[in-house]
C-alpha cells in the first residue's frame, strides 16, 4: 500500500497567513485585535470614527489574505495550501463585496 503524503512548502504558509490575518482583524471576546493594537502602535487609528464606524484594520488584513491566496494557488500540492487557498478566496470575496457596499453606498 502506498502512502501519499504531503510535504511542507511555501504553500503550506498560505494557511499560516490567513490564520495571521485572522488574528489580525478579528477581537475575540473582550480584548481589542492584534491589529488595532498594532495601528495603535504605528499613530494610525484602526477606526474611522473614533472607536467606532469603520473597522479599518479588516481592510489592512487584506495584507495577508492576498498573499495566502496567491500561495495557495501556486504550491497547491503542500500540505494546508488547498484549505487556506479555500479560506482565503472566501474572505477576498467577502472583503471585496464589503468593500464595493461602502463605495456604493
Amino acid at each position: 500500500m502506498k502512502q501519499n503524503h504531503k510535504k511542507i512548502g511555501l504553500g503550506s504558509i498560505s494557511l499560516l497567513l490567513f490564520i495571521f490575518g485572522i488574528l489580525f482583524s478579528i477581537s475575540f471576546g473582550n480584548r481589542e485585535s492584534f491589529g488595532d493594537n498594532i495601528l495603535r502602535f504605528l499613530g494610525l487609528n484602526p477606526w474611522s470614527n473614533g472607536d467606532t464606524g469603520l473597522h479599518y484594520t479588516i481592510f489592512y488584513s487584506l495584507v495577508f489574505y492576498i498573499p495566502a491566496l496567491i500561495l495557495g494557488y501556486k504550491f497547491k500540492n503542500d500540505l494546508g495550501a488547498k484549505l487556506g487557498k479555500t479560506l482565503s478566496l472566501i474572505t477576498n470575496i467577502l472583503l471585496s463585496t464589503m468593500i464595493l457596499f461602502f463605495i456604493v453606498v
